[in-house]
């Protein structure tokens, strides 16, 4: 179809009333929420932008594919189903499911630390990687290019590793401290920026010769292949699939939260290329902590389910739109003077909130203030990724100041409408157009993993 007459690529066929409450009743919520979203009922939240992880809508075929889930503890048909799909999509030899992405990342992460003072290295952690990397007892370092900070300069893929910085890194380490090079696909912290080609080879030439597995994270894989399509040379004749499998052609390991790039509510996927070894452990490993290797922590519906989706997210129809419903937020904000991370990403758009609240130091979560103002504002739950998130150094137990302090403002799959996003810009900008007035937080608890989930915060006065 013609660009121009390019709308939604799907009927609504069934709808979820939301309630809208008081500015009142938003501040009470917010305060017995210990001022963090994650505490708050869904109930009360008008449009829920925490995040794009299992939180989008199913397609006629995956609802009629739940009929079909074997619930058979061991040889499920449900699991050959989905093992069909990752292997013909990846062309990896192994397959083991998991409930989500960190059900993945515990149990491959431990089983590639080998000794005391190893180290992962990504082009940005994430959250959970991150949590898991430590809890494996290695290090997370961040090798993302600079220009991955620079909001206002548009560079096709933010989301690049440093190369020369890579490098020098292993060098410094030791090749054998190197436990992994973890490629997020797209990198998440960075603003859902993607990743090229041309860079992804270089990264795996380089671990290719220092005999270091790479592994990809990739959540939102094929939202990356739709960039690389539109903005790396010699890629725009080729389908999302190609795209995807020369990817993974450049990785040992894929670890995925199905819950973004495979449309469903609930699953991850453990894929290894060629390593007999590596799979042996942790298609044991996972039995104690996930479920019985064929089903690994999921009903067989939620397998069937998957199954599906994962073919459907690399539809170029739906990519096409669902990359200009994320684009079409951030130009409104970017257009209204809100300083955002430019060009949009694939699944959110990241608002830079240590420039709009300067007067609050990193330590007192600038991002989480603008967040918990957007809740009181319009009933809107974003999330911050920020220093609140990035935690406390695991050495020194000192607040990590993160480079930046994004508000990113995620947008679940196939769920809102532009109408909704149009009541997201509108309540951002109203924000923005009162930035100084904004406070710091501080902790009434604090967690000591993954705080950002469970913390209880309250303003400074």
């Amino acid at each position: 179809m013609d660009n121009h007459y390019r709308a939604e690529p799907y009927r609504i066929k069934m709808v979820e009333t939301i309630k809208q409450t008081t500015k009142e009743k938003r501040i009470e919520y917010l305060k017995n929420a210990g001022y963090n979203p994650f505490s708050l009922r869904s109930e009360d939240v008008y449009i829920d932008l925490l995040t794009d992880s299992g939180t989008g809508a199913m397609s006629q075929e995956q609802w009629a594919a739940l009929m079909r889930g074997d619930e058979a503890y061991a040889g499920s048909q449900s699991f050959y189903r989905l093992e069909g799909v990752v292997k013909t999509i990846t062309q990896y030899r192994y397959f083991i499911p998991a409930h989500q992405g960190r059900g993945a990342e515990q149990v491959v992460l431990p089983q590639l630390v080998k000794n005391d003072g190893m180290v992962f290295i990504s082009n940005i952690h994430f959250d959970t990687t991150r949590a898991h990397v430590e809890l494996a007892g290695a290090r997370a370092i961040d090798c993302v290019i600079d220009a991955c900070y620079d909001v206002e300069t548009y560079h096709p893929f933010k989301g690049n590793f440093d190369t020369e910085k890579l490098a020098e890194i292993i060098r410094s380490k030791g090749p054998e401290n190197v436990a992994g090079i973890i490629m997020t696909v797209t990198n998440n912290s960075a603003g859902g920026q993607p990743i090229s080609m041309e860079n992804m080879r270089t990264v795996s030439a380089l671990a290719k010769s220092y005999r270091i597995p790479v592994i990809i994270d990739g959540a939102r894989y094929a939202e990356n292949a739709y960039f690389v399509k539109q903005r790396e040379a010699g890629y725009q004749n080729r389908s999302i699939l190609s795209i995807s499998q020369e990817l993974f052609q450049l990785a040992d390991i894929f670890l995925m939260s199905a819950k973004k790039d495979g449309l469903s509510n609930m699953g991850g996927i453990i894929a290894i290329k060629d390593d007999e070894a590596l799979f042996t452990k942790c298609r044991t490993y996972i039995v104690p902590m996930e479920g019985f290797p064929t089903y690994g922590g999921l009903s067989g519906r939620d397998m069937d389910a998957l199954a599906i989706g994962l073919q459907e997210a690399l539809d170029e129809d739906y990519l096409a739109h669902r990359i200009d419903q994320v684009r079409y937020l951030g130009d409104r904000l970017k257009a209204a003077g809100v300083p955002v991370q430019y060009p949009i990403g694939g699944h959110a758009v990241f608002v830079d909130c240590g420039t709009i609240a300067p007067h609050i130091p990193f330590d007192q979560f600038p991002a989480q203030s603008v967040v918990n103002e957007l809740y009181i504002e319009a009933g809107v739950r974003a999330v911050e990724i920020g220093s609140f998130l990035l935690g406390r150094d695991p050495d020194t137990n000192e607040n990590l100041q993160n480079p930046k302090e994004w508000m990113r403002l995620t947008i679940p799959r196939r769920t809102y409408t532009r109408n909704h996003l149009d009541v997201v810009a509108d309540a951002v900008i109203a924000v923005y157009q009162r930035r100084t007035s904004l406070k710091g937080l501080c902790f009434d608890y604090e967690p000591p993993v993954l705080r950002h989930f469970t913390a209880r915060l309250k303003p400074i006065e």
